[in-house]
């Protein structure tokens, strides 16, 4: 008897790895946050990146859209990552303190 490929019995299929491939993320206020921040020079350009947000994809979205209007410039989320164009981090902690975020005084 010969066999190959998955086992395909009825139609049940083998799911183990696609709940593996799913994200699961414990959604936290903005509070309870701790963001970091990274610059990196990609191609010769700045990029800010601020992260971890624990947050639904919809939250990060208006997240960056608030960002991205108040600092005129690019950005996209990557994962739990918001990328901005740009050396904007002291920019990016007075919007967010004004939308109540809170942060570590230095």
């Amino acid at each position: 008897m010969f066999t190959m490929g998955s086992n395909l019995n009825g139609d049940s299929w083998e799911t183990s790895k696609l709940k593996a491939k799913q994200k699961s993320f414990e959604k936290i206020s903005k509070h309870e946050h701790q963001l970091v921040f990274t610059f990196e020079k990609r191609k010769a350009k700045p990029v800010t990146l601020v992260g971890r947000f624990y947050m639904s994809d919809k939250e990060k979205k208006d997240i960056l859209k608030l960002l991205k209007k108040k600092l005129a410039c690019g950005g996209a989320v990557k994962d739990e990552w918001l990328e901005l164009q740009g050396d904007v981090k002291d920019k990016i902690i007075t919007v967010l303190e004004a939308d109540g975020w809170k942060f570590k005084k230095k």
